[in-house]
């Protein structure tokens, strides 16, 4: 059996994920974690085979997470799924030693494939993000600089952004203000154009 660390802040997300894996023959749920210092604890204490986890969670985020297995428990293999594949978060994670990145848009069919291949030492990035990173080039913004930018882009006030990013406002400020300056825009809306054009949001 593949035992696997399952982490997503979205309860109904994980048990629904959770459920289509434990009908998987050779795979079976062993700890399930709403953030990724949940995810951290679990993992020591229960040394699963893969970690399955969220890209944005409360605490510690999926390549934080990664980061910290691939120092304090390499034998565990990370899968990062997301609904954010920006180039960026690929290169970070797999920089963190995620041997799996793939969007949440895939089937649990190929999930589950995805978590045999990184149990049997493989890799599996998904074609259409791996494309988009190449195509892309490089990013001069942080990742949570561009996590803010993708919010702010469809106009929502600092406040909001604030509270779904889990940041606080004037940390949202400073990330506006030093993606703007990075890419030489006049303002954040001018700033999430530029980023758009160049696919880092």
């Amino acid at each position: 059996m593949i035992r696997i660390l399952l982490a997503d802040d979205e309860n109904l997300i994980r048990d629904a994920v959770a459920s289509l894996l434990a009908l998987e023959d050779d795979l079976e749920v062993v700890a399930q974690a709403a953030s990724g210092t949940e995810a951290v604890a679990a993992a020591l204490k229960l040394e699963p085979d893969v970690a399955v986890l969220d890209l944005q969670m409360p605490g510690l985020d999926g390549v934080e997470v990664a980061q910290r297995l691939a120092h304090d428990l390499p034998s565990c293999g990370v899968v990062i799924v997301t609904s954010h594949g920006r180039p960026g978060y690929l290169k970070r994670a797999l920089e963190a030693g995620a041997r799996g990145f793939l969007p949440k848009t895939v089937s649990s069919r190929v999930l589950a494939e995805v978590v045999r291949q990184v149990h049997d030492g493989g890799r599996y990035v998904d074609p259409e993000l791996a494309a988009e990173a190449i195509a892309a080039g490089a990013s001069p913004l942080t990742p949570r600089e561009a996590d803010v930018l993708e919010l702010a882009a469809g106009g929502a006030p600092v406040e909001e952004i604030a509270t779904r990013a889990h940041l606080a406002p004037g940390t949202v400020r400073n990330y506006l203000s030093s993606a703007a300056a990075k890419l030489g825009a006049a303002n954040r809306h001018e700033a999430a154009h530029a980023a758009r054009r160049h696919g880092w949001i």
